[in-house]
């Protein structure tokens, strides 16, 4: 039987803005899609919930809430005597909500591991290119403001900016499960604060603390959530067991759901190989049945397989057997590093080659900000000027953000030592 128009005009009760609201049928039938539903199944946040126990939230949720900032900011700039028609609002709505349909398993964590060289935006815009055809055009204008294709370009600043409605909801909803305040931000201020000026997404000097809030709270969500040392080793020890089970699948093989076999028994390099013909259909139908529950099984059987570094880092990632880490300002010693890799092999009892499993090292880097006429954070003044929020705001802070922070960090077993 089918379902009526009024019954699709669902109400989601989300934990941090209380009730959402689907806009239409279209948007219904959208989220309904197996492709759509498929985001329940990854993580928000990789494994920060190892350090963070409630970080156990989904893109589902956090697209949802996108989608629901997206709708508020629209709203604001109507009031406001944009024109922003109702085929275009949406349209935006339709961007957001499928702007990270793409991501894999486990989300950041496992991309480029399992394809090289291929981005969850590129497997977005192909699976929105694709739900296109299923749903006769209707995701079109969608897919314009996504490419920053559509005329007014400020639509698509909503959607990827660096002050969009997915930073705002990553960060508020982030900051929400994993109990770290300081990133809390004041959404609402922010989107009631926006404006356009010739074109280009502004906010108004009125909400300019509210975003410099923003933007030192994107500083402490980084180093103290999605680049804190222990998520850092749990990631790497991730990575690094399924480059080892791949290597072990084509060697004596290993066990793998049917969708996980799929990306180990090829090695896709870039977007065009994805795209490939003879193999798409067969690419896109094991891309949207993997998830994190395909990764957490193989990890428990993988446990109990022959191959001595398959087997121990699978049961430290299960048991939070996390690598210790050391960060450090500079390059850390290379003979420090070899010694470690020596002992590393002689505990294990693996070739010294394979010592790179268990002990590595390499460089994180992040900026709050990024100075740049493109793709700045504009400030409308009083005077209806506009300039970089660097300039316009008093706090010396906003600069020092734009700054490229780099550290380094070394991860090995504690019980080398």
């Amino acid at each position: 039987m089918k379902t009526n128009s009024y019954n699709k005009l669902k109400i989601i009760n989300d934990p941090v803005y209380g009730f959402i609201n689907i806009p239409s049928e279209l948007h219904f039938d959208i989220i309904q899609h197996p492709y759509f539903q498929r985001l329940r199944r990854i993580k928000q946040l990789g494994l920060s919930n190892y350090v963070y126990p409630g970080a156990t939230h989904t893109r589902f949720d956090h697209v949802l809430g996108a989608m629901h900032l997206m709708n508020s900011a629209v709203f604001e700039l109507r009031k406001k005597g944009h024109k922003i028609t109702d085929e275009e609002r949406m349209a935006s709505l339709t961007a957001i909500l499928l702007h990270d349909i793409g991501h894999g398993p486990y989300s950041h964590t496992l991309e480029g591991t399992l394809m090289k060289n291929v981005t969850h935006e590129e497997m977005s815009l192909l699976f929105m290119e694709k739900l296109n055809e299923e749903f006769n055009g209707k995701i079109s204008m969608g897919i314009e403001i996504f490419n920053n294709t559509y005329s007014k370009k400020f639509l698509h600043k909503l959607v990827s900016s660096q002050l969009d409605t997915d930073r705002l909801d990553y960060l508020k909803r982030d900051s929400f499960f994993t109990g770290v305040t300081e990133g809390g931000i004041g959404t609402d201020r922010i989107i009631k604060m926006l404006n356009v000026v010739d074109d280009e997404l502004v906010i108004e000097e009125k909400g300019i603390y509210s975003a410099e809030q923003f933007l030192v709270a994107r500083r402490i969500m980084y180093w103290q959530v999605y680049l804190h040392k222990t998520v850092i080793a749990a990631e790497e020890m991730l990575r690094r067991v399924i480059k080892r089970a791949k290597k072990e699948f084509h060697k004596n093989g290993v066990f793998a759901s049917p969708a996980l076999s799929y990306f180990f028994d090829r090695d896709f390099n870039g977007i065009n190989e994805i795209k490939d013909k003879s193999l798409m259909p067969y690419t896109i139908e094991a891309y949207t049945k993997l998830d994190d529950s395909d990764i957490i099984v193989s990890l428990k059987e993988w446990m109990n397989h022959s191959d001595k570094i398959l087997s121990e880092l699978s049961k430290r990632l299960i048991n939070r057997n996390l690598f210790h880490v050391d960060f450090s300002n500079k390059p850390f010693d290379e003979n420090t590093i070899i010694k470690l890799k020596e002992k590393a092999s002689v505990k294990y009892k693996i070739p010294i080659n394979d010592a790179d499993y268990f002990v590595f090292s390499d460089r994180i880097k992040n900026k709050a900000y990024n100075i740049g006429k493109d793709n700045q954070i504009t400030v409308l003044m009083k005077n209806g000027k506009t300039a970089d929020i660097a300039e316009a705001s008093d706090l010396s802070n906003i600069i020092a953000l734009s700054q490229t922070v780099e550290k380094y960090y070394l991860c090995y077993p504690k019980n080398i030592v």
